[in-house]
């Protein structure tokens, strides 16, 4: 008898611990410079406002090695709407990626970045992701396609994120 692997949740929620100021957090979130060096290397374009667009956009790095193993990526990878803002505390969006078409057709998501400053010098950063109608890319930001080539997902991006506001280097440095 065959089994199936577990579904993922349709919330996701990671929570890292970093030590940073809530302001160091919330800029290696939402401006290109930083987040052209962690995780999948995506360069964040935020109208930080609500009603304001946000996309996230391909590196040529990025591109020139999705190209090289049969999967080109457009230009624009994520694209969605700002629906709140509260910096450096609460960004929450709408998500849509646009890498697959088959997860591009599924239903837009919402992921929420929560910033919380604790004692000493530390601060806990909780992603929240409501992927209701949204089951691949579940799998894929959940990290359930890690060993075909897709990455970690959000706790990769987060790990490789709090890896560099503490160390100033990231996972590939």
């Amino acid at each position: 008898m065959m089994t199936a692997a577990p579904s993922p949740a349709a919330t996701q929620v990671y929570r890292v611990y970093i030590k940073a100021t809530p302001e160091r957090v919330w800029d290696a979130i939402t401006r290109p410079e930083w987040t052209a060096r962690y995780g999948y290397t995506g360069l964040a374009d935020y109208d930080l406002r609500p009603g304001g667009a946000w996309r996230m956009r391909a590196t040529e790095p990025f591109k020139a090695a999705c190209a090289a193993d049969g999967r080109p990526v457009p230009d624009v990878i994520i694209e969605g709407e700002v629906l709140e803002v509260d910096p450096p505390r609460r960004l929450v969006t709408t998500y849509r990626m646009l890498m697959d078409p088959e997860i591009a057709a599924e239903r837009v998501t919402v992921v929420t970045h929560e910033i919380k400053e604790l004692p000493g010098g530390v601060c806990s950063l909780t992603l929240t992701h409501e992927l209701e109608g949204a089951p691949k890319l579940a799998e894929l930001v959940g990290g359930q396609w890690e060993d075909h080539g897709a990455g970690g997902g959000h706790a990769w991006i987060l790990s490789d994120l709090k890896t560099l506001l503490e160390t100033g280097k990231t996972f590939a440095e």
